[in-house]
């Protein structure tokens, strides 16, 4: 399909039989236009544009108004001339990549294309993280991701919180194989989320988790930014569990989010504590919503909560029965019925107003008992 095909305008024959080349090994369909007027018609839907410098074929892209978009590279031979930077920014180039000694990262990047046009569309990126400790942050972004799992999803759940015990506990992954945070070699710039699901360990083929390990070091907020980035490219829904005490990588993440939730326990205490986390969070300029999780010894109610915070309270939910014997056998209570599959359904609600996603209808968060 011509939606999913690399374009190519390049006016250097070299250079295109060059092109040609990388992307037959990298499995990518090209597709050479002859001219700016041309490529102003893929410009919208190719999955990457790529332009020579030559001929001033960035320039002449530029020169036609196409507006600005992601995946536009410049391409050249050898040292980069003094004369490619100026139409390069002009036309919103993301990279200006020579060859041959670019040739590995061009590959890379366009092995990617194939695995990574969803046809629905773009992802969706949910933060979590605990008013307080043991607030349930952790067992909720689990929830989340699996009830996202059930309606269909392809799901990547994302452990940025080094001191939590590792999150591959919470989903009854720990036995099984796969590369953790320590093991995972990533720095900053794209990655393919086909591979990462491929390498990540999966209690089934849809939802794969990335946890910490329980000795070694979180993600650098490079490598958190890459796999967050990356899902949501290729139409994933990304589920991060954040710690409290916001590292770098955590920092990072929460800026590219699209819905940041702060779990709250139904407590004065907790409420007081919430306040200091969310307050870390807005000075960021991130919006910040609440869950409210039972129960509430003291009687305090959603509303309550929510107006002590300052903040959107999505749902407020009773304590989910058989928790602790849940988590003991590795296993997400409340998937289907009950207040954490409310509150995972009010969550993806939200998400979806954000970003403007179609989700299943019939979901609500039950109101929490006094």
């Amino acid at each position: 399909m011509d939606g999913r095909r690399v374009t190519l305008l390049c006016e250097d024959e070299d250079l295109t039989d060059e092109v040609v080349r990388l992307a037959a090994a990298a499995g990518c369909e090209l597709e050479r236009v002859p001219d700016a007027t041309a490529l102003r018609r893929r410009w919208p839907g190719a999955p990457m544009v790529l332009l020579d410098e030559r001929g001033a074929a960035a320039a002449a892209a530029a020169a036609v108004r196409l507006g600005r978009r992601d995946g536009v590279v410049v391409l050249c031979r050898g040292d980069p001339p003094g004369s490619v930077w100026e139409p390069a920014v002009a036309v919103g180039a993301e990279h200006v990549v020579s060859l041959p000694e670019g040739e590995q990262w061009l590959v890379t990047a366009l092995s990617e294309i194939e695995g990574e046009v969803p046809d629905g569309g773009p992802g969706r990126v949910v933060c979590v993280l605990g008013g307080r400790g043991g607030a349930g942050a952790s067992v909720l972004a689990a929830a989340i991701a699996v009830r996202a799992r059930d309606e269909g999803d392809r799901v990547l759940l994302v452990d940025c919180d080094p001191l939590g015990g590792g999150l591959d506990l919470v989903v009854g992954a720990e036995q099984l194989d796969g590369l953790r945070w320590p093991g995972l070699a990533l720095g900053g710039g794209r990655v393919a989320a086909a591979s990462l699901h491929d390498a990540l360990p999966s209690a089934d083929g849809p939802l794969t988790v990335l946890a910490c390990d329980r000795h070694g070091p979180g993600p650098a907020p490079e490598a958190a930014v890459a796999v967050v980035t990356a899902g949501r490219r290729a139409g994933d829904t990304v589920v991060c569990d954040l710690p409290r005490h916001l590292t770098e990588a955590a920092t990072a993440v929460l800026e590219v989010a699209d819905l940041t939730v702060l779990v709250v326990p139904a407590e004065v205490r907790a409420t007081a504590a919430a306040s200091r986390v969310a307050q870390q969070v807005t000075d960021l300029g991130v919006t910040v919503s609440v869950v409210v999780r039972g129960p509430a010894p003291g009687g305090l109610d959603g509303t309550d909560v929510g107006e002590a915070l300052g903040l959107e309270v999505l749902a407020a939910v009773d304590a989910e029965p058989g928790l602790a014997a849940a988590m003991d056998r590795g296993t997400v209570p409340g998937v289907r019925r009950g207040p954490l599959a409310d509150a995972a359904s009010a969550v993806l609600d939200a998400v979806d107003a954000v970003t403007g996603r179609a989700g299943p209808t019939g979901r609500s968060g039950r109101p929490l008992a006094a």
